[in-house]
């Protein structure tokens, strides 16, 4: 396979110590993009304005949101978790997407991604608050992508589960018997997919070569759900 080219683009890439971030960073690097790593926490709204002013001008905004999932039933999950799970992953990208299109819109060029999880594709039992905001943001970077299509703007989403990263299948978790069986009976491809992968397609997404998709979810979840 073609390696994606990312040369002289810049790329702000969030939460970068976390979830899929130090993955993206190395492999964007590798392939010629200059990145532009950020650790803050985005919870504050002042904070996603203050990442965009820090980056500069930006080819590429790679949402990289994450948070521990809660396993609350739904009978138990509270205002505090809804407004936890929300606050961290859904109103920082809506933020980050408002402050970063008027410039790639005015340019007639840009690329946003988001790593968001197959969770709002697929029902799962005690993840009520935490897949309803997956769903939400998958849902808004569909209606956003059509939206900003016509002005050479391509945003997207990969939709992950059963990728090898620190925040949800640390090595403790992967050691488990229990994990290892789930990983038998409901992944077809048999094996977690590794983070290396899942950042070459992002990667991807992000590179020239991808300028025909608009506001899509691709799932990268070894076959866990289908779209």
């Amino acid at each position: 396979m073609t390696m994606p080219d990312l040369s002289g683009k810049r790329v702000l890439i969030t939460q970068a110590d976390a979830f899929m971030g130090p993955t993206l960073c190395e492999v964007f690097a590798e392939l010629g993009a200059q990145v532009v790593a950020d650790t803050r926490s985005l919870w504050l709204p002042e904070a996603s304005a203050a990442a965009l002013a820090e980056a500069g001008e930006i080819d590429v905004l790679l949402l990289n949101l994450a948070v521990p999932a809660p396993t609350s039933s739904v009978t138990d999950a509270t205002d505090e978790e809804w407004a936890h799970v929300f606050g961290h992953m859904v109103d920082p990208m809506a933020r980050l997407v408002r402050g970063a299109l008027p410039a790639m819109i005015a340019r007639r060029a840009g690329r946003i991604l988001l790593m968001g999880s197959a969770s709002a594709l697929r029902g799962m039992k005690r993840t009520s608050s935490y897949s309803a905001a997956r769903g939400a943001q998958l849902s808004y970077i569909q209606a956003v992508g059509v939206e900003v299509a016509p002005h050479n703007v391509q945003v997207n989403a990969i939709a992950q589960n059963f990728v090898d990263n620190p925040t949800y299948f640390p090595p403790e978790v992967q050691a488990l018997p229990a994990f290892q069986e789930r990983l038998r009976r409901e992944v077809p491809l048999g094996r977690l997919v590794s983070p290396r992968e899942d950042a070459l397609f992002a990667a991807f997404l992000c590179s020239d070569a991808a300028a025909c998709f608009v506001g899509q979810v691709f799932p990268v979840c070894g076959g866990w759900v289908a779209r």
